[in-house]
């Protein structure tokens, strides 16, 4: 008996010249313990396999994968696999062990004809130019457009989820986890690892490992730190019913209800004035606490205020609302 959690599924494989797995695409996969080799499904992925390369050099392979949703990451078949669960909807930010993603994927330059080496793209796409010429002499044909050099691909390539608005289908990476009722405008990011619990508005940016909980709105040009790059490990969130408002930004996890103004950026170091009315009138000192002594709590409006120009949290007895038609998605 073990608690070791796994998925597996047959994966459609891409590999190049050289002998390395360019992206896999898994269109089913299934929790739970593998079947034996003798009772698994067939692949059905006909001809769209190939042991020949094409014009990109790249052969289409299918791969039976295995991976063990708690150990560390083998190779990069195992890697697609845990980004299509997060984006399928089959496991939430933060609960797959991703450690040693970046070593297991491959950079790629990502195309209107799907992923191609690095190393030979140039000569590779002269090929893939005189292939497309070829078919239909004297039309005009489609060039080949680099969409991104990455090692992660967008997210509608492989999983399109159900009940989502995507603005800007290059703003979303494969492994973001986008609820129903989600929309993501054009200015909107989400990376892999991150994503939305429920309906949501994300008109700003979410980090890797940042979850953003039901009813809740990212506005503009706002961000949420994450932890790929400066060494931290404390991963953010925001509660249900919170506004980030447009331009502003957190360091520190919101609770339930909160909202931080426009404008704003509250870190973990921030000085932050907690406003009480009753100190106020009977010309009491007010209390100030580092950012992160109010990361996670419910009902804290944050302001700059006007006149003092101090940083003040204070209490706020409703969340936000969000417009229900606008995410009937």
């Amino acid at each position: 008996m073990t608690d070791q959690r796994t998925a597996w599924g047959w994966g459609l494989s891409s590999v190049d010249a050289a002998g390395n797995t360019l992206d896999v695409w898994y269109p089913e996969l299934k929790l739970g313990e593998a079947s034996e080799e003798a009772a698994r499904p067939n692949h059905n992925f006909g001809n769209l396999a190939h042991e020949g390369v094409d014009a990109r050099g790249v052969r289409r392979i299918p791969v039976f994968t295995v991976s063990k949703l708690d150990e560390p990451i083998e190779d990069a078949a195992d890697a697609y696999l845990r980004l299509h669960l997060l984006s399928m909807r089959l496991a939430k930010p933060n609960t797959l062990n991703l450690d040693g993603i970046f070593a297991a994927l491959n950079n790629v330059v990502w195309t209107n004809y799907g992923p191609f080496a690095v190393e030979d793209f140039a000569l590779r796409k002269l090929d893939v130019m005189a292939a497309a010429n070829q078919c239909v002499p004297g039309l005009p044909k489609v060039d080949v457009n680099v969409l991104s050099i990455d090692k992660f691909p967008r997210m509608v390539d492989y999983v399109v989820p159900t009940g989502v608005r995507i603005g800007d289908a290059d703003r979303v990476r494969l492994g973001a986890h986008l609820s129903e009722g989600t929309t993501v405008m054009h200015a909107g990011f989400v990376n892999f690892n991150a994503g939305t619990l429920g309906v949501s508005m994300v008109e700003g940016r979410v980090s890797q490992g940042v979850v953003v909980g039901n009813g809740s709105d990212i506005g503009g040009g706002a961000s949420i730190m994450g932890t790929l790059s400066g060494g931290g490990k404390l991963k953010n969130s925001i509660g249900e019913h919170s506004l980030l408002g447009a331009n502003a930004g957190i360091g520190i996890s919101l609770g339930d209800n909160c909202v931080v103004e426009a404008g704003l950026y509250v870190t973990a170091g921030t000085k932050v004035t907690i406003y009480d009315k009753a100190k106020v009138a009977a010309g009491e000192p007010l209390e100030t606490v580092k950012g992160a002594d109010l990361s996670g709590k419910d009902n804290i409006l944050f302001i700059r205020n006007s006149v003092s120009g101090r940083i003040e949290a204070r209490y706020r007895k409703t969340g936000i609302e969000l417009n229900e038609k606008l995410h009937k998605n």
